[in-house]
């Protein structure tokens, strides 16, 4: 896999993102890395978020813009995103998080040297720009995931064919879709790698997990018990 030609693909799911759309999608803009398209699914958003991303999309070439015409989750819009995307490498971007402007070549550069499926980093949070995970990145990932996600999903870069392979993101997940996507992958035996580094800046004041906190704990649960939820 060449760094130079690899053509990437971005997907962001926006639901009621308007307060930070723009901050958002210019960290994708700003991005060192030329060969890639960013994917972007309005979730039935009752806010601007439509008209604002429909902007960019008018303004740039590499942005495409899709419309649930209802909210579905971030599951299934995840879903319908990697369906269309053309990219041989997937990476995910949360609409109120920013990547820094390395991220891609950097992680892209992984996936040159090394042979491995998937890639993820650590983060910087926006509220405390304290660095994350702490002390759990230190611990075998295989321990961790017994009791919490040890990884953070906005940073998430993933081979498009070892997604369609491990059947994309399970949809019986509402909330911690991607706890559930990591422990498939870990337990069977894909390669990876988790950056010792800061590609990311992370919201975690009233994003999905912090908001639905209950319906996330359940659906984490139901991983670390090989469950499935409950309809």
């Amino acid at each position: 896999m060449k760094q130079s030609n690899t053509l990437v693909s971005v997907i962001v799911s926006v639901y009621n993102g308007q307060d930070s759309i723009k901050k958002s999608i210019d960290s994708l803009l700003r991005q060192n890395y030329e060969y890639l398209e960013i994917l972007i699914m309005d979730d039935g958003s009752s806010d601007s978020s439509l008209k604002t991303i429909k902007l960019y999309e008018s303004q740039n070439n590499n942005i495409k813009v899709f419309v649930n015409h209802e909210n579905i989750g971030l599951t299934k819009s995840l879903n319908k995103l990697i369906d269309l995307s053309s990219g041989e490498i997937i990476i995910r971007h949360d609409i109120d998080d920013i990547s820094k402007e390395n991220r891609i070549s950097r992680q892209v550069e992984e996936f040159s040297k090394n042979n491995i499926d998937f890639c993820l980093s650590r983060a910087t949070r926006l509220d405390t720009n304290s660095f994350i995970p702490k002390f759990s990145y230190y611990l075998p990932d295989k321990f961790v995931l017994k009791f919490k996600n040890p990884f953070i999903h906005g940073t998430l870069a993933i081979k498009k064919n070892v997604l369609l392979e491990i059947g994309k993101y399970d949809e019986d997940f509402f909330y911690a879709q991607d706890y559930k996507l990591f422990s498939d992958l870990i337990l069977k035996g894909y390669k990876y790698k988790v950056l010792n580094e800061s590609l990311y800046l992370l919201n975690m004041k009233n994003n999905i997990s912090s908001k639905n906190r209950i319906q996330q704990n359940y659906y984490a649960e139901c991983v670390q018990k090989g469950l499935k939820p409950e309809k």
